[in-house]
């Protein structure tokens, strides 16, 4: 059975509200539904941000614990349905088609369309450990009178029962002499079918497009919202300053997610480190999910009524880009990764000129570069620069919430949100696609499109980069072999966020669950992949040629020394400073069990694995 990990929002879907379940009666706006409670038939108008799912559960298996030949069979079906999914009045006889072009049973193809919409990500069509293990199983002949009578009684515009089937299918089977099945067994089978099937042939086809019928396309032809995102990176033109001293730091990054039907931005990464698989995943996953809560954060009042997943990501050739973990996150949550083709410009071109915007206005600013030397004669950027990160985050989406998406675009005659709205709404001359389903579980989200690493677990726990990690959740995972070959050791996921090494997060094959593993020693101070490979570098320039924990964390304080002594002096001491204080707080927060760390184990210094490598290239990542 697979879970669900999206919440689909169109007539008919069912949310808990105020405590209560309701049904989608009305889609209002971008951000606003009517509902009626299931209970008592009371009208209510909602934000979406009030909804929940009916049921909480979520997806939890780790797309890297899956193994390349399961990877593959899954593609394999996902390759056969696709053409199939959200195909307007899809018809039975389209099912039929594609099934016996790849030598399946109709019922197989429509239970694989089944497993992937109400999931909505790729792994729902793994196979499945059988429910009915150790049952009796239906006569054929019973099975193929159940499929007649559904057929006859019920997928008709009559709209008949479901006990009326039961009553048809003991008909048929008591003049063919064969024992009738239980009507649970028959009701079973009605549960099964698609839902596009029983609306179109019980309430008709335009029932059917209304609930169902998205506006299909294909790049570079996006006439949809979310059908093709274009994302890539610039350094921005203005110097921002620290938190403490508010002096200057230097020119951040910024990462940066369009929507080329609308040209609504989706999401953005702003940091101070050039381009990585880091930024582009949480770019992508800040695309992706609702922005409430960031707004909330920044305390803009303005709407960014952006979400859901798009069909196809279109990339820069970029390395950033190419990280075995962004690609197995997009083919999980069903999303197509197009390269961008070398030496094409004209590919990319909506995303140039909405960066193009970006800069034109961070050029008002005070501590602007401008474009280039020419345009900056005789302006003090650091001088006039005045902005920290954070201040700059709330400009910026101040910015696309209130002028870029509200203004009128030049190639569109509208705004970006109108057009937006035109798309996902409809207007006199053609349906919307519909409000895009919303994730669930957004912190899985994040995880899937974060960096990971594979590791054994040993005595004193697990070591990455020569830096040690303990928690009482691996200890029945130490010295463990791969399953049926116990001469090889088993290696298992953890996920760590380069803005913050203290705690690394720990992927249970078994649970299947993740779980936090701190530090071994707690008294360590927090620090980044960056200030770890800063002092390994100070560390081998000293002639160091065994690097262990011990001399990592002793160059550290050495470098947090001087960088206090120059603080307030230097921009390389006040940007270690922002990225420091900036990164600490983004930590993904996931519920662990209390911390019984065992303080007695022996020193594991010199239990270093050899196959332990350090986390160099955020995009190596096989």
């Amino acid at each position: 059975m697979s879970t669900q990990t999206t919440l689909a929002i169109k007539l008919g879907s069912e949310f808990v509200f105020n405590g209560a379940r309701c049904a989608v009666t009305r889609v209002l706006d971008l951000d606003m539904v009517l509902l009626t409670d299931l209970l008592t038939g009371e009208t209510h108008q909602a934000n979406l941000a009030e909804l929940q799912p009916v049921t909480k559960t979520t997806n939890n298996l780790d797309l890297n614990s899956i193994e390349e030949s399961t990877w593959s069979s899954i593609q394999e079906r996902f390759n056969v349905i696709k053409p199939l999914l959200d195909s307007a009045g899809r018809t039975r006889e389209q099912v039929a088609l594609r099934a016996k072009a790849f030598n399946l049973h109709t019922n197989t193809v429509y239970r694989w369309i089944k497993q992937y919409e109400e999931s909505g990500v790729l792994t729902a069509l793994s196979k499945q450990p059988r429910l009915d293990k150790g049952r009796a199983r239906v006569h054929p002949e019973v099975e193929a009178l159940i499929q007649t009578a559904i057929e006859t009684e019920y997928l008709t515009g009559q709209r008949k029962s479901a006990q009326k089937v039961c009553i048809e299918v003991k008909r048929l089977c008591l003049t063919a002499s064969l024992k009738p099945p239980h009507d649970n067994t028959i009701r079973s089978r009605i549960k099964q079918l698609a839902p596009q099937i029983k609306i179109t042939k019980r309430q008709g086809k335009q029932a059917a497009d209304e609930a169902y019928a998205p506006i299909n396309s294909s790049f570079p032809n996006a006439d949809s919202p979310l059908v093709v995102v274009e994302i890539d990176h610039t350094k921005l033109d203005i110097i921002l300053v620290d938190d403490i001293h508010r002096r200057p730091i230097g020119r951040p990054w910024i990462t940066v997610a369009i929507d080329v039907f609308s040209r609504m931005i989706t999401g953005f990464y702003v940091s101070f480190d050039p381009p990585s698989a880091l930024s582009t995943g949480l770019c992508i996953a800040h695309a992706i999910i609702a922005k409430e809560s960031w707004l909330t954060k920044h305390e803009v009042n303005g709407t960014w009524p952006c979400w859901g997943l798009p069909k196809k990501i279109h990339l820069d050739n970029a390395k950033e880009f190419r990280g075995k973990m962004l690609q197995r996150a997009c083919q999980q949550y069903g999303i197509d990764i197009e390269w961008r083709p070398v030496a094409r410009p004209h590919f990319g071109g909506h995303i140039e000129r909405a960066i193009g915007t970006l800069l034109t206005e961070i050029h008002t600013l005070s501590g602007t570069t401008f474009s280039n030397t020419i345009e900056r004669k005789g302006y003090d950027s650091e001088d006039k620069a005045t902005l920290t990160l954070s201040e700059f985050e709330t400009w910026l989406t101040t910015f696309i919430t209130d002028v870029y998406h509200q203004r009128k675009h030049a190639s569109l005659g509208t705004s970006p949100l109108a057009k937006y709205k035109e798309g996902i709404l409809g207007n006199h001359d053609r349906p919307g696609a519909g409000l895009p389903p919303k994730i669930i579980d957004e912190t899985k989200l994040r995880l899937d499109f974060m960096p990971f690493e594979e590791r054994t677990v040993q005595q004193y726990g697990v070591a990455l980069d020569e830096i040690h990690y303990w928690h009482d959740v691996l200890r029945p995972w130490i010295g463990a072999t791969v399953p049926n070959n116990p001469k090889v050791a088993r290696k298992f996921i953890f996920r760590r966020d380069p803005r913050d090494i203290s705690v690394i997060w720990f992927y249970d094959p078994e649970l299947r669950t993740y779980f936090t593993i701190p530090y071994r020693d707690g008294s360590h101070p927090v620090l980044s992949i960056w200030e770890l490979r800063e002092a390994k570098r100070i560390l081998k320039a000293e002639g160091k040629k065994h690097i262990d924990e011990r001399m990592i964390f002793s160059a550290y304080a050495r470098m947090r020394t001087i960088e206090q002594e120059a603080e307030g002096k230097t921009k390389a001491a006040r940007r270690a400073q922002q990225r420091r204080s900036t990164n600490h707080g983004t930590r993904i927060q996931i519920p662990i069990k209390p911390l019984t760390t065992d303080l007695n184990m022996s020193n594991p210094i010199d239990e270093i694995s050899n196959d332990i490598q350090p986390f160099d290239d955020l995009d190596d990542l096989s």
